[in-house]
């Protein structure tokens, strides 16, 4: 059995990962993100996710590690997780009222085989417009400041889901069909 180690301090990608069945522990990478979109937003979240996936790699001798960086693009500007509550309102406000596009870019590093593997996924969300006072609401039973974009499509958040074109994981954090095909080449089989 391979060690896994996530990358990530997001509790939503360790529940993808537990659902996929893996047993895994959890690295927290201290990079700071980067939101430079000059070479498109695919590369900007798979440069991310690099950066986590070498930093915490400099701990192991051996292992598998995932790491994901999401971020959300309305327009073209990125989005990313709440300062506080009043830029989750203001980014909940905006990101209701125009689709937006949700992209997660994915590492894995097989340090055993010198190999990394990096992929990204892109999903457009349709929300229905939100006011102010629903939006109040949702903050009192969902913290906001963990998220990208500052909802959970998962949770309560997906009451605001008018449809999506793409990946329902990918929103979630983790975009499990690419981690699988990734994890793969690595020698880690789900079934």
């Amino acid at each position: 059995m391979r060690r896994i180690i996530l990358a990530s301090r997001s509790i939503a990608r360790r529940d993808l990962l537990k659902q996929m069945g893996l047993d895994f522990q959890v690295a927290v990478s201290g990079v700071k993100e980067s939101h430079d979109l000059k070479r498109g937003c695919g590369e900007l979240v798979v440069r991310n996710a690099l950066k986590k996936a070498s930093d915490v790699a400099k701990r192991y001798d051996s292992g598998v590690i995932i790491s994901a960086d999401t971020v959300v693009l309305v327009g073209n500007k990125i989005i990313g997780k709440p300062k506080n509550l009043k830029d989750a309102f203001k980014t909940l406000k905006l990101i209701s009222q125009k689709p937006q596009w949700v992209y997660t870019g994915i590492a894995v590093m097989d340090i055993d085989n010198s190999k990394t593997y990096t992929e990204y996924e892109k999903t457009k969300i349709y929300m229905y417009p939100l006011t102010d006072s629903e939006i109040r609401n949702y903050f009192r039973r969902v913290s906001p400041l963990d998220k990208a974009g500052s909802f959970d499509i998962q949770g309560f958040g997906g009451i605001f889901i008018d449809r999506i074109e793409g990946c329902f994981y990918n929103v979630v954090g983790l975009p499990m069909a690419k981690l699988a095909k990734i994890l793969k080449k690595t020698g880690i089989h789900i079934f």
